[in-house]
């Protein structure tokens, strides 16, 4: 694997080179990777599994010591690939409260921020592909 971000690279089984493609990659890939996974009901109307997490999402967090909780994303760190949720602080040894900054791994979508036009056009085109996809492949088998 070269110094330098390729999209051309596959995958390896190597631990290392996977953490280097994650780290190496562009912010318009790691846009992408920056994806959680969505909640039943959202499962069954976009028949989608994860979607990539923006501002104003509300999410649940699914594991650490914030478990069960739930809020509004505050901020999307694309460089640290890190959630900043509301409500969500750490408490400084000197008093002030610091966002905690979650894996997006560990979250949970359970609304989606539906505000921005591109978004929604983009959830009913790929919606519109997974259906005409599974019409194809139940033609083919009967």
């Amino acid at each position: 694997m070269k110094k330098k971000f390729s999209k051309a690279w596959k995958s390896s089984k190597q631990p290392r080179k996977q953490r280097k493609y994650r780290a190496n990659a562009p912010l318009h890939i790691k846009r992408k990777m920056i994806a959680s996974h969505l909640s039943k009901e959202l499962r069954e109307k976009y028949k989608r599994r994860s979607f990539p997490v923006r501002k104003n999402d509300v999410v649940k967090i699914l594991r650490g010591s914030f478990k069960g909780k739930q809020g509004k994303v505050s901020k999307v760190d694309t460089k640290k690939m890190k959630v900043y949720v509301e409500g969500i602080v750490r408490t400084k040894k000197d008093g002030t409260k610091v966002p905690v900054p979650l894996d997006p791994s560990n979250l949970m979508i359970v609304s989606l921020n539906l505000e921005d036009k591109k978004r929604v056009k983009a959830l009913e085109r790929k919606l519109k592909e997974k259906e005409s996809k599974e019409n194809k492949e139940k033609g083919k088998a009967s």
